[in-house]
């Protein structure tokens, strides 16, 4: 399967995820907005694939390498590190969830949503 298939799928799982996580936190919908989206943009994700490194296997490290040289689109360039590094966490949660989903929750127990 392609790395961007695989990136547009962990992407809709994140934000799944994320959505299952906050909803328990308020019924507040600005809350529910402002904390979703804090926790989807690219620079927590970013910020999440560092600290999930060191406890990747070769194959997760070489889905990150790859991903992270994927062709950025125009419209992101202003800040391509950081989007390549987002690119590549939505890569390991698709891959994750197609491939080996008991690794996908031992992933996600480890990740605390920022409130």
């Amino acid at each position: 399967m392609d790395l961007r298939n695989y990136a547009y799928l962990g992407d809709a799982v994140w934000e799944l995820f994320i959505r299952e996580k906050t909803i328990t936190l308020t019924n507040n919908a600005k809350k529910l907005h402002e904390i979703t989206t804090a926790n989807v943009k690219a620079s927590y994700q970013a910020e999440l694939l560092h600290e999930l490194e060191e406890s990747l296997t070769d194959e997760e490290k070489d889905l990150v390498r790859r991903s992270r040289n994927l062709p950025v689109p125009i419209a992101r360039r202003s800040n391509q590190s950081e989007y390549r590094q987002a690119t590549a966490f939505e890569v390991l949660i698709g891959w994750w969830y197609l491939e080996d989903k008991q690794r996908l929750d031992e992933i996600i127990k480890k990740i605390t949503i920022d409130v």
